[in-house]
């Protein structure tokens, strides 16, 4: 593409020349990506967590903004956007917006934060509105292979206008030329590669077992026969007997002697993995006496917890909460179970040093700058939604990568835990020195996708855009029996659901899209469920407070174990057994239809809950109605209230159900559910 002229008198030195930007000495891998920006081209980065991708996201959009066009910045999850929302607004040289699907704000602006779904979106209804756009950053493109939302990434890589660059940050995957590969064939700019393996800060690789000192791999043998021979000697009493059963399960009390260890030997702050909320929680309160704070440090905590309260207008109760008392010592603990504004207090005190000890579930090392002296991985095992095994080396160096801080660490500290059961089976060499595992495709294009693409290309064409999918290029190596396989196994997935949407009468032979389909089509999630309802007539004389329990049923899904809750027949029971048996047909018309991954049924758990809320109560009252945590509570009702400006925005401005979506959307989105609130105040 062509680069638009700059005035020569301000012009930066050429990346050839360029050694030094904003005060950061810039390594060569970030030389080489600048050169790949300064030259116009489309550039793909993979570096490991804590190298120093973010420079040449800053330096992208520093490049766009100086030109007089836009950047549109893309992270995987609303917490980094809002993060990133925040670190750019208070730069004083660029204008920031933010869209999130909870927050709007400037959509317009310079320098556009967004998460993928709403670039795809944007691609898909509205893609003028990226005409002025320069680059598309991509942070964390290693999503691509996320099962659930990986296709996203796809869709809007090979559907965004030609003009758009993109610039997409990897952490270290095995498979980088392929994926150059694939994106040179979509994209019509050329495409620099750069790959880097050095960290700044190196990182040191423990061990650990109870009751042994910390060791490195090249001991594991002698520990392991060590162990061995003294679970042999416990097999057995001094009578001859056999022992009493070793107790399984997780105890905090184990990782008493490392945390105390850690502390003498000045390798704090420490963030501890742990891949079970309560297990997090559990490892808080079992530390909360270690006293981790000088009396400096314990005025300075007193001091940024009033600033919060007050900020973020708190009571007083959070003052006294377990949150506030943990951090008063030190401690902390953080998961997607608490509430986005604690999980918040929480990074701001552990960045502001004061949080020694943090316990954490995996998505703290998702893209937040918060790195540590030490990473302690409680064990490499976790449940992978299907079964327990051990990490994959991409996800382990993606936490690991967060010991070593930048200008303090000469290096990072990693240390894993092992069990006798580690000891025995965890393959440590590929976890701890193995390759990362490549990237697979998981393309596999929604019903709205489908809708605007048969409505923009045709039937036929359709499956021209398949051809384009990172899956259909990862398949080329392959045999021509099993390219033939995949090809007619991907056709006969679209087919069905092309067949499904014709019989549900959402599309005609004829390509275009009817009245249904031209509804369903601006829904992104539960769209098949939404636009059924609608035209069946179930929600156009209900209450507010009834669409308030449907749409939050609809995206509802239980993560305790456990029967479904009994919910009060009061509540709207005849409407949500109608509308369970409308959402079951559907889910039968795609099963006989051969369609994976099936619309998941209604959920009702969280209906008293909805009555309350949606009568003014605390969010603390909620907690009695349901097993679901706050941070649970709070994300799905934030997402009813998205689904209902989506379903507004499908109707005409006098449709009569305008009124009730929007008495819902003002009595729901409130206090801690109100996602801009809390950015406008912090």
């Amino acid at each position: 593409m062509q680069r638009s002229p700059k005035d020569s008198s301000q012009e930066p030195p050429k990346p050839q020349e360029l050694r030094v930007w904003r005060g950061f000495q810039l390594q060569d891998f970030q030389i080489q990506a600048i050169a790949g920006i300064e030259s116009g081209a489309n550039v793909l980065v993979s570096a490991p967590t804590g190298a120093g991708k973010t420079l040449v996201a800053e330096y992208a959009i520093a490049d766009a903004v100086q030109r007089g066009l836009r950047c549109v910045y893309t992270a995987p999850i609303k917490a980094l956007s809002n993060q990133k929302f925040r670190d750019l607004r208070d730069e004083p040289d660029v204008e920031v917006g933010l869209m999130t699907g909870d927050v709007t704000i400037q959509p317009r602006a310079q320098v556009l934060i967004m998460t993928t779904e709403i670039l795809r979106n944007t691609i898909f209804e509205d893609p003028g509105s990226l005409d002025d756009v320069d680059y598309v950053i991509f942070d964390e493109i290693h999503f691509i292979d996320d099962p659930e939302r990986g296709t996203v990434w796809e869709e809007s890589l090979i559907f965004a206008p030609p003009r758009v660059r993109f610039l997409a940050l990897s952490a270290t995957i095995a498979n980088l030329d392929e994926l150059g590969g694939w994106l040179r064939e979509i994209r019509p700019q050329e495409l620099c590669v750069v790959r880097s393996t050095r960290r700044p800060v190196p990182l040191k690789h423990s061990l650990r077992s109870t009751g042994e000192p910390l060791f490195d791999l090249g001991r594991l043998e002698w520990i392991r026969r060590q162990s061995t021979r003294n679970k042999s000697s416990r097999g057995r009493s001094k009578h001859g007997g056999r022992g009493r059963r070793q107790q399984r399960g997780f105890h905090p009390s184990e990782f008493a002697q490392l945390f105390t260890h850690l502390k003498k030997e000045e390798l704090l702050p420490a963030l501890v993995f742990s891949f079970s909320r309560r297990d997090c929680e559990r490892l808080a309160e079992s530390n909360r006496r270690r006293r981790l704070l000088d009396e400096d440090e314990k005025r300075r905590m007193q001091a940024l917890q009033d600033e919060m309260t007050a900020l973020f207008q708190l009571g007083e109760e959070v003052r006294r909460s377990e949150i506030c008392t943990l951090a008063s010592q030190g401690v902390g603990f953080h998961h997607a179970g608490m509430l986005p504004i604690h999980k918040e207090m929480i990074e701001r005190m552990f960045t502001s040093g004061l949080i020694k000890l943090l316990f954490t579930t995996e998505t703290f090392a998702l893209g937040i700058n918060m790195p540590a002296r030490t990473v302690v991985f409680t064990s490499l095992r976790k449940f992978d939604g299907v079964n327990f095994d051990y990490l994959r080396t991409r996800d382990y160096l993606q936490m690991a990568g967060r010991a070593g801080r930048l200008g303090i660490d000469k290096e990072g500290l990693v240390i894993s835990h092992l069990d006798e059961r580690d000891l025995k089976d965890a393959p440590l060499k590929r976890i701890l020195s193995g390759k990362p595992e490549a990237i697979v495709s998981r393309f596999r294009l929604s019903y709205s996708s489908l809708l605007h693409l048969y409505e923009s290309l045709g039937r036929e064409r359709l499956f021209e855009a398949w051809e384009k999918s990172f899956n259909s290029f990862q398949h080329r190596e392959r045999n021509e029996r099993a390219r033939n396989r995949n090809k007619r196994q991907q056709r006969e997935v679209v087919e069905a659901h092309l067949t499904l949407l014709a019989e549900l009468g959402y599309i005609d032979p004829a390509g275009s899209l009817m009245p249904r389909g031209r509804v369903a089509r601006l829904l992104y999630g539960y769209e098949l469920q939404i636009t059924h309802l609608l035209f069946e007539g179930l929600l156009e004389t209900l209450p507010a407070r009834g669409l308030a329990v449907i749409f939050c049923g609809l995206i509802y899904e239980q993560r305790a174990r456990g029967g479904r809750q009994h919910v009060p027949e009061r509540l709207f029971g005849g409407l949500r057994r109608h509308v369970d048996r409308q959402i079951e047909g559907l889910q039968s018309m795609e099963r006989i239809h051969g369609i994976p991954n099936l619309m998941k049924l209604p959920d009702w758990g969280l209906t008293e809950a909805v009555d309350l809320w949606f009568d003014g109560a605390d969010f603390q009252d909620l907690a009695k109605t349901t097993p679901a945590t706050p941070g649970e509570m709070c994300r799905n009702f934030r997402q009813t209230v998205q689904i209902a400006r989506q379903v507004s925005r499908t109707l005409d401005a006098a449709d009569p159900l305008q009124e009730p979506l929007s008495e819902f959307q003002v009595k729901f989105n409130r206090g801690e559910v109100d996602a801009r609130l809390q950015l406008e105040l912090g």
